[in-house]
């Protein structure tokens, strides 16, 4: 969980300078944009819209599952842009990191005053 703490670090830190540069108000994607090109500045493996498939009777299925950004194959970041966080985009959060077996997850709306308040971390100990 060592590893996944130091990229949590990494991407709030990366979220915080989106956050100032843009402030609040735009849309979901183009946060989603900078933040992708803001942690890849940072040498990190970053993934955007990967496909989470579901596992049923012993096959691979595409269900339309995609977590917004997922950073060194072990931390899944949920972009939102939103009034307020309520508890589906939570469970959906939780819905990948059960999916994917990866520990933390990070939920951010960006449509807030202090970025701060717009964090979530969840965390999965299998």
């Amino acid at each position: 969980m060592e590893l996944e703490n130091s990229l949590a670090t990494k991407i709030i830190g990366s979220a915080i300078n989106v956050h100032k540069e843009l402030g609040p108000g735009l849309l979901e994607s183009a946060y989603k944009e900078c933040l992708f090109y803001e942690l890849k500045k940072s040498d990190l493996f970053v993934e955007k819209e990967k496909p989470v498939p579901i596992f049923y009777d012993g096959i691979e299925l595409e269900c339309g599952y995609r977590m917004d950004i997922f950073v060194d194959n072990k931390v899944i970041i949920e972009v939102k842009s939103v009034k307020e966080l309520n508890d589906i985009y939570l469970a959906q959060l939780l819905t990948y990191l059960k999916l994917s077996e990866c520990k933390l997850g990070l939920l951010i709306n960006f449509n807030v005053l202090l970025l701060k308040n717009g964090i979530k971390r969840v965390i999965i100990d299998y």
